[in-house]
């Protein structure tokens, strides 16, 4: 007889300080994007040992872990991400990060602990028909792992009906699970705008094209694109991060750069910030006469959770924590995932996990941010669930 939501939650419990024994072996020894050598190593040693056929530099760092089991035909994709950032830690930890700048502040060290947890699980427990897919994904933060390892073969070298991926969620009670169908995450794209003038004294402005001028009117007209050209119930983001110009106060310079970062929940709202963009720098640059350049670049696309799949992945979450522990339709995010990119391919869903909403609870991309280990035995539960659910007859 299967084992039941509750009895896998024990059992992992039971183990769970051998994973968070990994955990903090992976906190300590944080690696940037593209450079998970060691986590890598350690990911593929341990899904080897447990019986995985186990696929290495997939992605340049990434790692893919499969176990097919029965006859079963259907094929499940479950993913975490490894990748740490660069920030230098203030958690004062006894397994803080030993590498200066370096440190595990958004979570991927639980991420990758808890699936290796329930991997060793559904290798020794796990009753299913089919065969799981475990991605071990490098490089999300900003660099876009996900998007190389489909560029590599990633599906088609193992196909998967569905995917599914797990983030922490600080600010959400520890373990409680947050859905939501449709866009989820935000996209993400950037900007260099370039204003380029004619420089000169500054006593003598009349001689000049002035781009400082040029830029700090630009600025103030961005604004207007998500006051008055975006829907006001959809959410569209334009920042300037940046501005850079001269070195003297007694200069006007030859040229003006702006850098931006633009978010928007919907496909539309993310061309029509391009276009605005675009069309508003050009008109201001002609009303200053200066000349205006536009380096617009694509980032992470919209992520979108796909309606079958959100459904089934709420029923697993309501058969383990039940209703008082799950939010069905959690609110949007304006942050931005590279599952994204999985999500164009294979349909799927996204998931919060809650990181902890007491005194202290910090966010991520802090210094002082920790994932919460008592998270590792309830996500590992939560996939070795789903996995069962998911791969039958």
């Amino acid at each position: 007889m299967p084992a039941t939501a509750a009895q896998h939650l024990a059992a992992l419990r039971d183990q769970a300080d051998e994973f968070i024994g990994i955990r903090h072996r992976i906190h300590a020894n944080p690696e940037l994007a593209f450079q998970e050598f060691g986590t890598s190593d350690l990911v593929a040693g341990k899904l080897q040992q447990w019986g995985y056929a186990v696929e290495r530099g997939l992605g340049g760092t990434g790692v893919v872990g499969q176990l097919k089991r029965g006859h079963g035909a259907k094929r499940l994709g479950l993913r975490a991400d490894m990748d740490a950032l660069p920030i230098e830690e203030k958690t004062g930890l006894r397994y803080a990060s030993g590498r200066p700048g370096i440190m595990h502040a958004c979570g991927h060290d639980g991420h990758t602990a808890t699936l290796l947890a329930a991997a060793h699980h559904l290798a020794r427990h796990g009753e299913f028909s089919g065969t799981l897919n475990l991605i071990f994904q490098p490089a999300e933060e900003s660099a876009g792992g996900a998007l190389r390892m489909i560029e590599q073969g990633l599906f088609e070298k193992y196909p998967c009906e569905a995917v599914f991926a797990m983030h922490n969620g600080p600010g959400v009670p520890q373990g409680r699970f947050v859905f939501r169908e449709g866009p989820m995450m935000a996209s993400s794209d950037y900007a260099t705008i370039t204003l380029h003038g004619v420089g000169g004294h500054g006593a003598m402005p009349h001689q000049t094209a002035d781009p400082i001028v040029a830029a700090a009117s630009t600025v103030m007209a961005l604004q207007t694109i998500v006051s008055r050209n975006a829907d006001p119930m959809e959410m569209a983001i334009v920042t300037v991060g940046a501005l850079h110009a001269g070195q003297a106060n007694n200069v006007i310079p030859a040229s003006a750069q702006l850098e931006l970062s633009i978010r928007a929940l919907t496909r539309e709202m993310r061309a029509l910030l391009e276009r605005r963009i675009r069309a508003l720098v050009a008109a201001q640059a002609v009303s200053f006469g200066v000349h205006a350049e536009v380096d617009y670049r694509r980032g992470y696309s919209v992520l979108v959770n796909t309606p079958e799949e959100t459904a089934f992945a709420r029923e697993v979450a309501l058969d383990l924590v039940g209703p008082d522990h799950t939010e069905l339709q959690g609110p949007a995010l304006s942050a931005s995932e590279d599952f994204s990119f999985m999500l164009e391919k294979v349909p799927g869903c996204y998931l919060v996990i809650g990181n902890g909403d007491g005194e202290g609870a910090c966010h991520v991309h802090n210094p002082g941010y920790d994932f919460n280990d008592d998270n590792i035995a309830m996500g590992a539960a939560y996939w070795t669930c789903l996995a069962e659910r998911f791969l039958v007859d």
